[in-house]
């Protein structure tokens, strides 16, 4: 394997682990808050505890996703030093800005909202948990700022060889990121919601802290539902602005080869010949390919061949097409995934409506304890085909990913870095998993159990 394939290998995973835990410090971090505020509000004890409870997970999670973020930028410079030159002074500052601003907003408050129960007011606690979420979700904005340059790069000049930055408000009024953005944010506050409800359905099943966990389960799903509507809107815009700035990976994720006729159909399976370039064993939904696209069922969508040829007029010989399979696979399981959440979601606010949530069906339960691992698998798909979809460039129309990867380094340095990061990383998730169970076994009464007092004050069957 040469050196280019080998640093894609790197980015890939090093970015894929990491990303298994934004979400989760996003969500929960919001979910915590309105615990919070609910405790402020009402003066129950008992939404205090749910805050402590889902707060060590969050911690947890927050410390080992620090960890494994830190190699991301390091990257920049080992391995795609050629890309670092060329758009360092536009890509460097939101990431800069992000660990400046957002990333210590987030650590300030956080250990105010850790040591400060006690010390500080009830609101001005309550203020600090609602700072480290919107801390969050910042960071998410400049990060996700940095990556939709690469996606449809604005505000900048080519100087000395080099993009330069002239126009920071362009940058952030791009239209890619004002469509990524809310898609991301909202589908990182579904993975805090179905972690919430995954772990409280699993003490359910097993009738341990019935009421703690029912209550923390309605809560939860109630975000869930919402924010997994939002992501599927959000997605909807986003589909149709890569019509407009990104046609290739439109058509690749429908492995749309030539022309899609008026009204396009969606296509739910095929069988892929990327040697012959077609497509057998289809089978498609009428008009949806045209709504996604437009908001209308009539229009058709350009096909790869046919923008193959406008790519190579307006940037010379080259291949463009993207790897279709990944990218067509890789969209259909995040949206598939996005649907069973949104089914989960509906039937939960279904027994929590007809106040069933006393005997939820076993069934069910068990579908969304399994289903925790509904989001991270819809979010790893849809970044998969963000990313793949945009190859062969790295920021698209300017620079190829062939350009962009350090000219000084071996394959044999990549390779050792690569197996030695994935060791590491997998320490590190280990050691997750395993602190988190711990928390989950010992239960949100642990610290009382150790002192004596009441097991669950508020649970009938405990």
């Amino acid at each position: 394997m040469d050196t280019v394939l080998l640093s894609r290998i790197q980015f890939a995973s090093t970015t894929i682990f990491h990303y298994f835990f934004v979400p989760v410090s996003i969500g929960l971090a919001l979910i915590i808050a309105i615990m919070e505020t609910m405790y402020v509000r009402k003066g129950n004890e008992e939404y205090k505890r749910m805050a402590q409870f889902w707060g060590k997970l969050f911690l947890i999670n927050f410390a080992v996703g620090v960890v494994t973020g830190i190699l991301q930028e390091f990257q920049f410079g080992m391995n795609w030093s050629d890309y670092s030159r060329f758009v360092g002074d536009v890509f460097g500052a939101p990431l800069a800005i992000e660990a400046l601003l957002a990333f210590f907003l987030e650590s300030t408050f956080i250990g105010i909202w850790i040591f400060g129960w006690d010390k500080v007011s009830k609101r001005i606690h309550l203020l600090s948990i609602w700072l480290v979420a919107f801390g969050t979700m910042l960071s998410a904005f400049w990060i996700l700022l940095a990556n939709s340059f690469m996606q449809h790069p604005v505000g900048f000049q080519i100087s000395n060889g080099r993009a330069e930055m002239n126009d920071i408000f362009a940058l952030i009024t791009n239209g890619q990121l004002l469509v990524e953005f809310p898609h991301t944010v909202l589908a990182a506050y579904a993975t805090g919601a179905f972690l919430v409800t995954g772990i409280s359905a699993y003490k359910l099943l097993k009738k341990q802290d019935v009421a703690f966990f029912r209550k923390s389960f309605e809560i939860a799903a109630i975000v869930g539902v919402i924010s997994s509507f939002g992501v599927a809107v959000a997605g909807h815009a986003q589909a149709q602005y890569l019509v407009e700035t990104q046609p290739m990976k439109m058509a690749a994720s429908e492995a749309l080869w030539g022309e899609s006729g008026d009204p396009a159909p969606w296509t739910v399976f095929a069988n892929i010949d990327v040697k012959n370039q077609t497509n057998s064993k289809e089978v498609q939904v009428p008009y949806l390919l045209s709504f996604l696209s437009y908001s209308k069922f009539s229009g058709d969508v350009k096909g790869m061949l046919e923008l193959q040829k406008e790519y190579e007029a307006a940037y010379g010989p080259g291949d463009y097409i993207p790897p279709v399979k990944t990218t067509f696979w890789s969209f259909r399981i995040m949206v598939a995934a996005g649907t069973l959440m949104m089914l989960f979601g509906v039937y939960a606010i279904y027994l929590m409506w007809r106040k069933k949530m006393d005997k939820p069906n076993t069934w069910f339960m068990r579908f969304m304890f399994w289903g925790l691992l509904l989001p991270p698998i819809a979010n790893t798909a849809g970044w998969i085909m963000t990313e793949i979809g945009r190859q062969p460039w790295t920021v698209f129309g300017l620079m190829t990913t062939e350009d962009s990867v350090s000219p000084n380094i071996t394959s044999g340095q990549v390779l050792f870095s690569v197996i030695s990061f994935t060791a590491i990383y997998a320490i590190l998730g280990a050691v997750l998993v395993g602190l988190f169970v711990k928390v989950i076994k010992k239960g949100p009464y642990a610290m009382d159990n150790e002192h004596g007092e009441s097991h669950d004050p508020y649970n009938k069957e405990g």
